[in-house]
């Protein structure tokens, strides 16, 4: 018997066994480079950034707006706390959409720069060789045409250069011709513009600011923090460095539709503008500048924007002593489009043992009382009234901002009328003063002043955020218009005579319909040519 063995051999025979290689850290940091910057990734975190962004227009921004978002918060008392602490109302400065938005950049930047590189090489390459078989292409086709080869193929390079064509023969036979570089150049382009665009919104968010000012007329509005009803710098800018310009609102004119018979709709606005004397810094020429709705005023630290306006009716509040505890102009908020405007007159320590009182209701431009209530029936200030409700009370209950329009009574009790049977309700014309029951003191309505709503921006980032949307449009219409084509030309001697066969094929890198019309037409041409 033989003597073999029947244990299976290792025919590796006596090799140690076979290890993987390792990836180790420069690997695995290659690896991961490669991944965060291949299109894939790019375009989904493009996708992710969208996402993120519903955040910020589905909950209220704290730099926005933060009378509402602190009412947000104090209405949802689980979910209100737990949103803040993740960021969901200040969405835009939080650290998770922060980076997502840098890995972005660098994705996008180590796309398009390899990219880039191997494109330019592509440009200043030749041709390929025309390959042996022609019929095998999509798009091919062959004529026979008078003239020897040479010349036949003399005539084939003009034909397709007409065509836009860069041609080069590698032998004596062959023509390769390729166009449509720009079809990748305006990809390029596009995917540059859009870093461009990155890179602008992210420099005007951290060196950029806004801010809205209610100016009534005859006021000054001098550029400081303070001076600012809401503010919104970025984390980069130091408002002590704002440009001390000044501006002084000297007239506001708006025109309404009057005639009811007219194309246009009765009380409709057909013009704003805020007459205002600037002055770049304190003590300087005074200049005068008109501000209108499409036409901003550029201050040189900013643009004003005119967003709005309204009415400002001046009201006085005295105690029971005749000491005056209140007397501004104090703006009111248009409702609708005949300006019946809401608005709130807060006066803390005017009451009795130091109380605070406050008064809510409607300033009406053109007044009227009827079954309907008190209204307004036309935009312009013909017959103006305050319809007002007095509170007293505390005016801001656990220290939460309010809106200067409105009027938190959820700690203040209304003031009922002098035979204490109802609720007191209050109407002042121009000039009529109303004495409070109960030792209150009085409200007077002195008359009405305009005021307009300003609001400054200052946005470093947005000539390269501009310049590069309108590459970004260039470069999406390049691609998505140029085709990229290459054609094949090879000639041959045919059994006539003084003629010759040209054997021509095309490729084109996406579907091309057009790419056998492209070879008719070269072909038409030779013929013309020859």
């Amino acid at each position: 018997m033989s003597n073999l063995s029947t244990q299976p051999q290792d025919p590796r025979g006596d090799r140690d066994d076979i290890t993987q290689p390792r990836l180790g850290a420069v690997g695995l940091l290659r690896f991961a480079w490669r991944q965060l910057t291949s299109m894939r990734t790019a375009l989904f975190l493009l996708l992710l950034l969208a996402v993120a962004a519903l955040p910020g227009s589905v909950f209220p921004q704290r730099s926005i707006d933060a009378v509402r978002t602190a009412d947000w918060i104090a209405r949802h008392e689980t979910a209100g706390p737990w949103l803040d602490r993740l960021g969901f109302f200040e969405v835009y400065a939080s650290p998770w959409f922060a980076a997502i938005y840098l890995l972005l950049f660098i994705s996008l930047v180590g796309c398009v720069l390899p990219r880039s590189k191997v494109h330019w090489k592509a440009m200043r390459a030749q041709p390929p060789r025309a390959p042996k078989r022609l019929e095998r292409l999509a798009a091919h086709d062959s004529a026979e045409m008078d003239g020897s080869q040479d010349e036949v193929l003399e005539q084939l390079r003009g034909a397709l250069k007409s065509a836009r064509f860069r041609t080069h023969s590698h032998d004596a036979t062959t023509v390769s011709a390729e166009k449509g570089y720009l079809k990748e150049t305006g990809n390029l382009f596009f995917h540059l513009a859009l870093i461009g665009v990155i890179v602008g919104m992210a420099w005007g968010h951290l060196f950029g600011w806004k801010g809205d000012v209610i100016v009534p007329v005859g006021e000054t509005f001098a550029n400081t923090a303070a001076r600012y009803d809401t503010l919104s710098p970025g984390p980069l800018v130091d408002p002590a460095d704002f440009s001390p310009f000044v501006m002084t609102l000297t007239r506001f004119d708006a025109q309404f539709e009057t005639d009811v018979k007219g194309k246009g709709q009765f009380g409709s606005p057909r013009d704003f503008t805020a007459y205002v004397d600037f002055q770049k810094s304190p003590g300087a020429k005074v200049e005068k500048k008109v501000i209108r709705v499409n036409g901003p005023l550029e201050t040189g630290g900013g643009t004003a924007f005119l967003l709005g306006n309204g009415y400002a009716p001046h009201i006085t509040v005295k105690d029971a002593e005749g000491r005056v505890t209140y007397s501004d102009s104090t703006p009111f908020l248009a409702q609708d489009n005949f300006y019946t405007s809401v608005g709130a007159v807060k006066v803390p320590g005017a009451g009795p043992e130091g109380k605070q009182l406050g008064f809510a209701g409607l300033f009406l431009p053109t007044a009227v009382l009827d079954d309907q209530g008190p209204r307004s029936v036309f935009p312009d200030v013909l017959e103006p009234a305050l319809a007002l409700s007095a509170f007293e009370g505390t005016l801001f209950p656990g220290g939460r901002p309010q809106s200067v329009y409105s009027l938190d009574t959820a700690e203040m009790t209304q003031l009922k009328n002098k035979e204490g049977t109802d609720l007191l309700r209050i109407w002042l014309t121009p000039g009529q003063t109303y004495t409070l029951p109960g030792g209150q003191g009085s409200i007077t309505f002195d008359g009405v002043e305009r005021f307009a709503g300003i609001s400054i921006r200052n946005d470093p980032g947005k000539e390269l955020t501009l310049i590069s949307s309108l590459v970004a449009l260039l470069g999406l219409i390049l691609s998505l218009t140029i085709r990229r084509r290459r054609v094949f030309v090879r000639v041959s001697p045919a059994d006539t005579q003084g003629r010759t066969v040209v054997h021509i094929g095309g490729l084109a890198k996406d579907d091309d319909e057009g790419m056998g019309e492209q070879l008719e037409d070269v072909l038409t041409q030779l013929k013309e040519r020859t």
